[in-house]
This record gives structure tokens, C-alpha cells and sequence, in this order.
């Protein structure tokens, strides 16, 4: 990948073209796939590899594991360095770390490689607040949903690339394919994208130590990151178990059949869209309860979809949705906070986001489901929003934080 030439400096909120956005959405999918192309592999890698499956599964820990530790190391960098170099470096250590899953001879080379493309895959969520930066005031809610479906879309239709891929050429294929997509994709953009010079001159250290700093100064990212918890935690809770649903009767499922589901999710990037238009609107405040209720909803209609596919499937829709509605809207919003912090504003936003979807992951698969089957996952799914929307009311009756929003 050729390093970017120089050009001028780009001040904030000049405005970006759509051709650039929509680069950058394209970009910001290709990226976020290559943490998830390994999920529907699990019993072919370890075929491949004469381990067990438990071994690969910690494979698939360690993308999730660095992707996480980038959010909280790599992430803070955009608001330290010039954003279009640091994602030119990024992506280059992106697409050789993928080079090595693709030719990994064996267990040691596929974790190593793991990590260093969980890491790098961190350039996803530079490119979200790049996008706040550069656009106009007036349509900022616009473009930051148009590079976030970008996103939504990637986790989508990775894992049906994925299987697909690896049944007709192999499973080499997908990362050599992610490998190339990366690479691709990486040099117009990195070509297209404007220059941003530093918004900080702190030292890296202090650097990583003003995010908390941040979170204790700014009550609306606190209430914000709140709701962003809810719902991820609620969105985790489902999709680490549906698995497990769709895999026994009545469905018993393939897992190519599976892996295809997925794409109902769709609606979440169309709630992108949405979304953003709300909050450049103005409307973000009350748009975050509305999407919050429509995720409590949906589990109504899931928890009737144990045994009946349409109404799993209109509940997964509705849930997607009202998930990525929460989202789009809480990104709207800190985005606006502090200017000359966004990429340490998506730092905390980002890694309590990720915790939560643990948690919601966690309590879902290995306690509730195991006791109490596909009915408490619906109920605990649900119970994440419903917190979140009372605390919506609780902050709207007694005005603690967004009394102007």
C-alpha cells in the first residue's frame, strides 16, 4: 500500500462528498468482516488444524479479545496523529496479518495472526468519528449513519461470505479474500480521504488518561454510554444464542442455513439511515426511546419465535432495528460534545459498548439459557431495554443530564 501523499489540511465540519463517504462506509465494512469471517470455520479450522474444537475457540476469543484492546489503545491515536497515515499504517498491518490466516501452517501462526488482525481491525471505528469530523454540521448525523451501515452490513454478510467461500474454495480463500478486499479497498481511500491534523498535542500516556478524565467531565457521554450498554448487551444476549435455537427442532438447521440468517438483520442498517436523519433533525432524545421500546417489543414476538419462524423473524427485524436506532443515535449525540476529542469520545463510548456485550453474551449462553431456554433469553434480552428506557424517564422526569435535547 502506498503511503498517502501530502495535502492540505481539512478544518472540522468543512464538509465531505459523498463519493468519499460512501468509500469510507465500504471501507469501514470490508474492515469490521475480518474479525467475524472465522466465526462460521470453527469445526473446519479445527479439522484443519488436528486440534480441538475448544483450541479454535479460543482463536475466535483472541479476534474479540484484540479487538477490544485496540478500541482502548489503537482508537485513542486519532485525535494524537494525522488520521489518514495512522489508517494507512493500520491497514497495512491489517492485510498482513490476514495474509497470515490465510497461510498459517498450523495453531501458533492462526493465533498470532488473530491477534494482530483483531487489533488493526480497530480501523473501523477511526473511520466513524473521521467521518463526524470532516462532515458539515448539518448533515453529521447523515454521514456518520451512512459509514455505520457500511459497518452493520460488513458483520452481516461476513459469515455468509464466509461459508459460502470456504465450501467452494476452501477456507484459506476467505482470509486470502479479506486480504485483498482490505487491500482494495484501502488505497483509493486512504488517496480520497482528507487531510486532518492532530486535534491534541498530549503524550500518549495522558493521552489514554483523558479518556476517563472525559468521562467523569461530560454527564451526556456517561448517560449515553448507558444506553449504548443496554442495548448492546440485549443484541448480544440474542445473537450468541439463536444459534443454539435454530440448531435443534423445530428447526434443525444447517449451519450454512444459520450463518444465513443473519442477514435479517438488515433492518439494523436501514434504523442507520433513519436514525441519523432523527438527529440532524434535532430528534435524538426522543428517538432513543422509541428504539429502546421497539427492542422490548421485538422479544415478544421472538419469544413466540421458538417455535414459529415468522415471528422469530419479524422479531429479529424489530429488535435489529431498535438496536442500531440506539446506536446511531447515542453516536449523534457525543459526537457533538467535544470536537477535539472524538476518537477518545468512541474510545470510552466503544469499550463500555464491548463490555456489556459480554456481559449480555455471557449471561445469556452459559447461565440463562442452559436453566431456562429460549424464554428467559427473551426475557433477559428484553430486560436490558426496559432499564434503559427507564432510565430515559428518569433522567426526562428529573432533567439530570440532557435537559436540552
Amino acid at each position: 500500500m502506498v503511503w498517502p501523499p501530502a495535502s492540505s489540511s481539512v478544518p472540522d465540519g468543512q464538509g465531505v462528498g459523498r463519493g468519499t463517504v460512501a468509500l469510507m462506509a465500504v471501507a469501514t465494512g470490508v474492515a469490521i468482516a475480518n474479525v467475524y469471517y472465522a466465526q462460521p470455520l470453527e469445526d473446519t479450522l479445527a479439522h484443519a488444524m488436528r486440534v480441538p474444537v475448544g483450541a479454535v475457540g479460543l482463536v475466535l476469543t483472541l479476534f474479540q479479545v484484540a479487538y477490544a484492546v485496540g478500541l482502548a489503545t489503537l482508537l485513542p491515536l486519532g485525535d494524537l496523529l494525522e488520521r489518514r497515515r495512522l489508517l494507512a499504517a493500520i491497514l497495512v498491518v491489517d492485510v498482513a496479518g490476514l495474509v497470515g490466516l490465510a497461510v498459517a501452517p498450523g495453531l501458533a501462526v492462526l493465533e498470532v495472526a488473530a491477534v494482530i488482525v483483531g487489533l488493526t481491525t480497530v480501523v473501523a471505528q477511526i473511520l466513524v468519528p473521521f467521518a463526524a469530523h470532516v462532515a458539515a454540521p448539518h448533515e453529521q448525523g447523515r454521514v456518520v449513519s451512512t459509514v455505520m451501515s457500511g459497518l452493520l452490513i460488513g458483520v452481516l454478510v461476513s459469515r455468509t461470505v464466509s461459508g459460502l467461500l470456504a465450501q467452494v474454495a476452501g477456507w484459506r480463500a476467505v482470509f486470502a479474500l479479506g486480504a485483498a478486499a482490505t487491500a482494495l479497498v484501502g488505497l483509493p481511500l486512504v488517496r480520497a480521504l482528507p487531510r486532518v491534523a492532530p486535534t491534541t498535542t498530549l503524550t500518549y500516556p495522558r493521552l489514554l488518561a483523558s479518556v476517563l478524565a472525559l468521562v467523569r467531565e461530560e454527564p451526556v457521554l456517561r448517560l449515553r454510554m448507558a444506553y449504548g450498554a443496554v442495548q448492546f448487551a440485549s443484541f448480544s444476549a440474542f445473537w450468541s444464542t439463536v444459534g443454539f435455537l435454530l440448531a435443534r427442532p423445530p428447526y434443525s438447521w444447517s449451519d450454512a442455513a444459520i450463518g444465513a440468517f443473519a442477514l435479517v438483520g438488515v433492518a439494523g442498517a436501514i434504523a442507520a439511515r433513519a436514525a441519523g436523519r432523527l438527529a440532524d433533525a434535532g430528534h435524538a432524545r426522543p428517538a432513543t426511546l422509541g428504539f429502546l421500546l421497539l427492542m422490548v417489543v421485538s422479544y415478544a414476538g421472538m419469544a413466540v419465535g421458538g417455535r414459529h419462524l415468522v415471528a422469530l423473524v419479524a422479531g429479529v427485524a424489530l429488535m435489529d432495528f431498535g438496536a442500531q436506532g440506539t446506536h446511531i443515535s447515542n453516536q449523534s449525540v457525543i459526537y457533538r460534545l467535544r470536537p477535539d476529542a472524538r476518537s477518545r469520545v468512541n474510545t470510552a463510548y466503544m469499550t463500555g459498548y464491548f463490555v456489556a456485550g459480554a456481559l449480555g453474551s455471557g449471561l445469556a449462553s452459559v447461565f440463562v439459557y442452559p436453566r431456562f431456554g429460549w424464554t428467559g433469553v427473551c426475557a433477559l434480552g428484553a430486560a436490558f431495554p426496559v432499564l434503559g428506557a427507564g432510565l430515559w424517564c428518569a433522567d426526562r422526569l428529573l432533567g439530570f443530564v440532557e435537559r436540552n435535547r
